[in-house]
């Protein structure tokens, strides 16, 4: 190992104890998508503490801390709102004060993920203490809304705010592996029309419910049919929420409507993923409407930014140079090569690679697995790996691969 890598190394344990008060204090403080202001103050207060050359607050509520002040803008992204708790009989520990030994650190958010902001916070540090700025400028972004609306921070971002950066590490949890893809998916409405009676006599009207109940079974099906690919994997769709109207239990449903969470494989888009319900025949008998939802609920700061409900499959190639900086960055600091692998669940990365081609790779401390789950924790050293490579990682961009990227990144789930 070189000197600075062993460095950096040495100084991301030293910063463990910091890295884990930091996450413990974030997951203390609930931050559910749209009242995630609280957090953000404290994490300005972390940015502005560890030495960061500038620290902003955009209109929707994300901040962006700043070190350097290089030509080749490289950003690193954690979205640092939560979901709820769920049923606290789940849980071994308070969600919010959490637990925290040698080892571990539990409560909401520690894995999905809170610990990789902690992470990317003190690899500023680190890159602060070592010297390492060069020609580069680090945005490290801490995004709102993501549990609600993957991608829709960097909607705002890259289209609002005139920001787009050479590639972005999503720090979304990894186990540490380096991941260069994931599915995509979209949020479909399906819905069926009656007519209300009495419910004393319901062949006098015509059952909502009665209708979607053949559609919930085609769909269960369907899911059995989907295509997969040998890299990101099968297709899915499940049933995620069910809905009625009525004028009383004593009556017949005049409406009913379902949810329907679709990952999308590549080769699939919502176009086809629309015709694919439309064509079933209990659709086409209930005369049932298939659209796709959308999403315009205000963020904390009281901003509307409506999009439609789609977010697209991606993933690179394994030889793009945002990949080989980051295998090399692992292996400079760990003396082993790295797993090359994609997510099961969606990230922001459907945003800035799907929708606008901006290179993403991802590396986070945590597991998949403990996302949205009860008793969620995260491990101090994957913390402490991973705030070491985020510091190593523009290094070795600047000094190899900057002059290697492609003009155009091709998503090569549309190819």
């Amino acid at each position: 190992m070189s000197n600075i890598y062993k460095q950096i190394l040495e100084l991301a344990e030293k910063y463990k104890p910091d890295m884990s008060r930091f996450l413990r204090d974030m997951i203390a403080i609930p931050s559910e998508s749209c009242n995630e202001e609280k957090l953000i103050q404290r994490i300005k207060q972390e940015m502005e503490k560890v030495g960061f050359d500038r620290v902003e607050i955009d209109p929707m509520g994300n901040i962006l801390g700043y070190i350097g002040h290089g030509k080749h803008l490289i950003a690193m992204d954690a979205h640092i709102d939560t979901v709820g708790v769920g049923n606290i009989d789940n849980w071994e520990y308070d969600p919010y004060e959490g637990y925290e030994d040698d080892e571990i650190i539990l409560g909401r958010g520690a894995s999905d993920q809170e610990g990789g902001m902690a992470a990317m916070v003190y690899a500023g540090k680190i890159i602060k203490d070592l010297k390492l700025e060069g020609d580069y400028t680090l945005l490290v972004v801490g995004s709102v809304q993501e549990e609600d609306c993957d991608g829709l921070c960097w909607q705002y971002i890259i289209q609002e705010q005139n920001i787009r950066p050479e590639f972005v590490v999503l720090t979304e949890p990894t186990s540490c592996n380096i991941y260069r893809g994931q599915r995509g998916r979209m949020e479909i409405k399906i819905k069926t029309n009656g007519v209300s009676c009495h419910g004393s006599a319901p062949e006098r009207g015509e059952n909502a419910i009665y209708k979607m109940a053949p559609i919930i079974q085609e769909l269960e099906q369907l899911n059995e049919r989907l295509i997969s690919h040998p890299f990101l994997g099968k297709g899915s769709l499940t049933v995620s929420e069910i809905f009625f109207t009525s004028p009383s239990r004593c009556a017949v449903a005049d409406s009913c409507w379902i949810s329907i969470d679709r990952r999308l494989t590549a080769g699939e888009d919502k176009e086809y993923a629309i015709n694919q319900i439309k064509n079933l025949p209990s659709v086409k008998r209930a005369g049932a409407e298939v659209t796709m939802y959308t999403y315009s609920r205000p963020s904390y700061t009281g901003l509307v930014y409506p999009t439609e409900s789609y977010f697209p499959t991606w993933f690179i190639e394994e030889d793009h140079p945002v990949c080989k900086t980051l295998l090399e960055a692992y292996e400079n600091l760990f003396n082993e090569k790295a797993l090359l692998d994609k997510w099961t669940f969606s990230t922001n990365g459907v945003s800035i690679m799907g929708k606008f081609g901006i290179p993403c790779i991802g590396f986070g401390p945590g597991h998949e697995d403990q996302a949205h789950a009860p008793n969620e924790k995260t491990w101090k050293e994957e913390l402490v790996k991973a705030a070491a490579m985020y510091a190593s990682i523009p290094l070795i961009y600047i000094e190899k691969y900057c002059h290697e990227m492609p003009t155009t990144t091709v998503n090569l789930a549309d190819k």
